[in-house]
């Protein structure tokens, strides 16, 4: 009786402060509660402390889901459910999937500049500059951006082209605002799943001559370590299953 109040005590506080409750975490209750109660504390705090509002921390989550460095599909569900819930629009949610197609530009600009490294080092300045001029407004919308257009205008200007286009009229223009997005972006960045140091020096520095403020960048930093749970998540069902089969007894020499 005591055991079972302890439990529900922990499941209680689970969902206060993740707002879910998932299969995976039955499992990890009956097995190992002590864990649950403190991963509840440790990705409860940014989340529910920091000072963004539960709408943003969700589209984040969102995003992170969503990347193709992660594509985690409950996850995906319950947070984008939780985003719906704490006010995000449909036009919010599409320009975080946006920003989740965009992401893998963020390589390309890596791969042109390591060509135009190695170009320079062989033949200095012979690389032809196609040039584009970029609008002020785009610049101001997408500061991050602009630079990685004008490093693939060098070589290509055709394709620069179509990158602004997307980058600039591939969102709603009805949801996030111009900081949503660098949060998102910065997020996307900083997540182990596909970090990316130069990206999210880019990110970070668009960000603060923004005027974010840097608890808003740490808490979007930090909301991406708690995918590295998905991996907890699915050991768990895996144990969960086995012993569930009758097979979980004594081990096997390999």
């Amino acid at each position: 009786m005591e055991q079972s109040i302890e439990r529900q005590r922990i499941k209680d506080k689970f969902i206060a402060a993740r707002g879910y409750w998932r299969p995976w975490t039955d499992a990890i209750l009956n097995l190992h509660p002590d864990f649950l109660e403190r991963y509840a504390d440790y990705a409860g705090q940014p989340a529910r402390n920091g000072p963004l509002g539960s709408r943003m921390v969700e589209l984040v989550y969102v995003a992170l889901d969503a990347s193709s460095s992660h594509m985690y599909g409950p996850g995906l569900a319950t947070h984008l459910k939780a985003a719906v819930k704490a006010g995000a629009t449909p036009f919010d949610v599409l320009d975080v999937l946006h920003l989740v197609a965009m992401q893998g530009l963020e390589a390309v600009h890596a791969g042109a500049a390591i060509l135009g490294e190695e170009l320079d080092a062989r033949e200095p300045g012979d690389i032809a500059s196609a040039g584009m001029q970029l609008s002020g407004a785009f610049k101001a919308a997408h500061p991050a951006a602009a630079a990685l257009i004008e490093d693939l205008a060098r070589f290509d200007a055709e394709y620069a082209r179509v990158v602004a286009d997307f980058i600039q009229f591939g969102g709603t223009g009805q949801g996030l605002r111009d900081n949503e997005r660098l949060l998102v972006q910065i997020a996307l960045n900083a997540c182990f799943t596909a970090f990316n140091p130069g990206a999210l020096r880019r990110h970070i520095r668009a960000a603060l001559n923004n005027g974010i403020d840097a608890r808003d960048i740490l808490q979007v930093i930090q909301l991406g370590a708690h995918l590295s749970v998905h991996g907890t998540a699915l050991g768990a069902m895996s144990l969960d299953e086995l012993f569930a089969s009758g097979k979980g007894h004594g081990h096997e020499s390999h």
